[in-house]
Formats: structure tokens, sequence, C-alpha cells
């Protein structure tokens, strides 16, 4: 009745005040120190270990005998691992949203097991049961690797499908005839496209860095032969750390890089390390009735 009377008098409702510019500023500035402090942390001890090999390591380290083969290793080991991953863990994933959701809990329990049970134990007990033919190949190493992606490609994957009504689409697919093979191949998987880019990262940089199972298990991976040779020459040593820091980053930044671009010309969420958000346009109607 107030704002009534108030207009009828010709005289306008107070508005509420405005946000202080100061403040925004006083935000906007933390978050330049936070990001400053940050780089500093990360950056300094990059420049220390570039300083203590110097330009001339870096052109040592390809010269250096097993430098190839190791390099080739784990990037064989990441392929085969991160194909395997997602042949295991999307049909999984999406069987249990569909048919088996009261699982779901049961399922973050089981697979952040390989999170709690120590490198060294599970490796001793691959070796222990493994059978003769996988023995001294890298491809029991890979299966060992599926298994410690196994928790960051189910969450990721998760979160992609919680992203949109998975339900409702299949039921949709079914209708009009189509198979499951086909609704998982045309329906879901281009769905759930970013979350499989998301496990893709966390797959590689896991495979990438992993030292102590291929160690106990006697393969030459980079990480090891890093070790291997950091008694003899340390500046080379030093080095190829940094190489391999560097070549790691360029391959997940094109990773992430492509997907963002194929989700943004698809209108579809962005890659991201544990979590999908829906596009905005689905989020907000998804749910609505028609």
């Amino acid at each position: 009745m107030a704002t009534v009377a108030d207009v009828e008098s010709g005289t306008q409702a107070p508005t509420p005040p405005a946000r202080p510019a100061a403040r925004r500023r006083s935000f906007a500035v933390w978050r330049w120190v936070i990001l400053l402090i940050a780089g500093v942390f990360f950056l300094i001890p990059l420049y220390a270990g570039l300083r203590f090999a110097g330009l001339k390591a870096f052109g040592k380290v390809f010269t250096y005998p097993g430098f190839g083969s190791a390099v080739g290793l784990s990037l064989r080991l990441a392929v085969i691992t991160t194909v395997l991953t997602l042949v295991l863990m999307v049909p999984t994933t999406v069987y249990v949203h569909l048919r088996l959701p009261q699982i779901r809990r049961s399922m973050e329990g089981i697979t952040i097991l390989p999170l709690v049970i120590p490198p060294i134990v599970l490796i001793i007990g691959v070796l222990k049961v493994a059978p003769g033919f996988l023995l001294g190949t890298p491809y029991l190493l890979a299966l060992v690797y599926v298994i410690l992606a196994m928790p960051f490609a189910y969450r990721s994957l998760d979160a992609g499908l919680r992203a949109f009504d998975l339900k409702t689409m299949v039921e949709a697919s079914n209708s009009l005839g189509a198979g499951w093979p086909t609704t998982l191949w045309r329906v879901v998987l281009p769905n759930i496209r970013t979350a499989m880019l998301s496990a893709t990262v966390l797959t590689v940089a896991l495979v990438l860095g992993e030292f102590t199972m291929a160690s106990l298990a006697l393969y030459v991976t980079f990480p090891v032969w890093i070790v291997q040779f950091e008694q003899n020459a340390g500046p080379v040593t030093t080095a190829a750390s940094l190489l391999a820091l560097f070549i790691t980053w360029i391959l997940l930044m094109l990773i992430v890089t492509v997907g963002g671009r194929s989700a943004r010309k698809r209108g579809g969420a962005q890659v991201s390390l544990f979590s999908v958000a829906a596009p905005a346009e689905s989020s907000q109607t998804m749910g609505e009735p028609e």
C-alpha cells in the first residue's frame, strides 16, 4: 500500500543501496594476489631446475640410451590404459545409472579402493596371480593402471551422466526402435563426450607420472628411466624431468582445448577434471513439464 501511495503521489520508492565499487575492486585485487602467489609458488622451482640443468642439457637428453624406448613405452601405456578404462567404465557407469541406481553409493566406495590400497601391495599381488603370458609384457602394467585410473574415470563419467536426463533419452531412443548398441553409440556417448575427455585427461596424467608400480614390475617407463640416470647425470635428468612435465602439460592442454572447442560448437558443457556442468539451456529446461 505504501508503494502504491508513493506512485500515486509522484514519488519513487527508495532503491536498495548499490554494492560499493571499492569492495568489488578489493575482491578483484585479492584474486590477482592469490593468483600471483600461486604462480610464484609453482614457477620458482621450475626456474631453479631450468637454471641448474641449463639449455644444453635438453639436447643431451635425446642422445642418452633408453630415452626413446622409455618415452614410447609410457605413451603406449597411456593409450592402452585410456582405451581399456573407457571401454570398461562407460558401459558400467551407464548401466548403474539406468538399472541399479540404488548401488551408486556402493560403487563410489568400491571405486575408491585403489586409492586406499598401497601401490606396492597392489603390484606385488598382481605379479603373484598374473598369468604367464602377461608377465614381461606391457599389457600387464596397463591392466594395473586401469585399476588405478578407475576412481577418477568413474567420477568423471558419473558427473557427465548426471548432467542430462539419461533415462528419458534412452527410453525415447528405444521407443523409436533403436537397440542398446545404437542407443549407446548415437545417444549416450555424444552427451558424455566431455566427461570422457575429462577421464582421458586424468588417466593420461596418471600413467605418464606413475613410478612405483613400473619400477617394481621391472618396466622402464619414462619416470623409471629418469630415476635410473639420476645418479650419473644430474643436469640431464633434471632436464628430462622438466621435459616430461612440459610434454604432459602440452598433451593435457591439447585434450582440454579440443574437448572445449567441440563442446562449445555443440552447445555442451566444458571439459573439467572432476565435474561436468550441464549446458545452461538444457539445465533450465530439464524436468519442466510440456
